[in-house]
This record gives structure tokens, sequence and C-alpha cells, in this order.
């Protein structure tokens, strides 16, 4: 019996009137998240020298096209974190020489975040390799159960958003 199972069953005994259905989705969706994270994901970026985050960054630059450079306001927000946790991504990654900060021709005033030529190797060169090891994490659903297990998550999601 997982924990999951476990909690439930105690709950049931305990609570026997409470349908529980939403509890045992939500700590499963949690604990699917952080066993991914923790087997595949965190050892893959650390096989990279990379954090997730830091990944993340190089990714959304890479995703947005050539010249493969956002201001910082874009990053954060598409990442949806503070301006704070950025900043400390976009230091580790400048020091290590995968991004450049350079002036806004826009805006004197303003930055651009740039993927230097070692930072667009790099992710060009992992960036397969992690979807791989994604798939490696699915390995145990089928393809048509990982299409309905995404669509029903997007359905979550969407009115998650909504709300």
């Amino acid at each position: 019996m997982n924990k999951v199972e476990l909690a439930s069953t105690q709950w049931q005994r305990e609570m026997p009137e409470l349908d529980l259905l939403p509890m045992e989705v939500v700590a499963r969706l949690g604990t699917a998240t952080r066993l991914i994270s923790r087997d595949y994901l965190n050892p893959f970026f650390k096989n990279h020298g990379l954090q997730q985050g830091e990944f993340d960054v190089l990714a959304t630059l890479r995703r947005s096209g050539s010249p493969y450079e956002l201001v910082p306001t874009q990053l954060f927000e598409a990442l949806m974190i503070s301006s704070g946790g950025m900043t400390n991504r976009l230091d580790r990654l400048e020091k290590a020489g995968s991004i450049a900060r350079k002036p806004n021709p826009e805006d004197r005033r303003g930055t651009l975040v740039a993927l230097t030529e070692e930072g667009l190797e790099l992710i060009n060169r992992i960036f397969p390799l992690h979807v791989e090891n994604e798939a490696k994490a699915l390995t145990t659903l089928s393809k048509k159960e990982q299409q309905t297990l995404q669509g029903l998550l997007e359905k979550l999601l969407d009115g998650l958003d909504a709300e």
C-alpha cells in the first residue's frame, strides 16, 4: 500500500462521510511531481552543471527564437518567478558564460538577456536529452495514456487559471 492509499484508508475510517477522491488526486499529482524531480530532473540538471531554474532560463531564451534575447521582465513573467529569483539565476548563468546582459537599444535604462554562443550550444545539446529523460519518467504509461493525461491536466490547468 502506498502513502496516498494509506492516508486515504485512514481518513476513510475516521471520516467515512467524506469523498476523498479530490485529496487522492491532488496527493498523487504532488507525489508524481516530487518523484520525477528527485529521480529524473534534478540528477539530469546536476549532471549538466545546472539547476532546474537555470535550465528554464536557457530554454526560455532558446525557444524565443533568434536572436535568443529577452528583457528580464519577459523572462520572469514567462517563468512565473520573482524578479529577485530571476536575478540570482541570471547572475549564476552569466558567471558560467551561458548568458550575457547587454544594453537594450530600445530602452537606454534597460538591459537584454541573451544566450551566448556557449549557452546556445549547451541548450541545443541538452534539450533533446532532457525530453528523452522526461520520456523515461513516463515509460509506465503508453503513448495513448500520456495523451489522455496531458489532456486532463490541460483541462485542469485551464480551470485553475480561470478562477
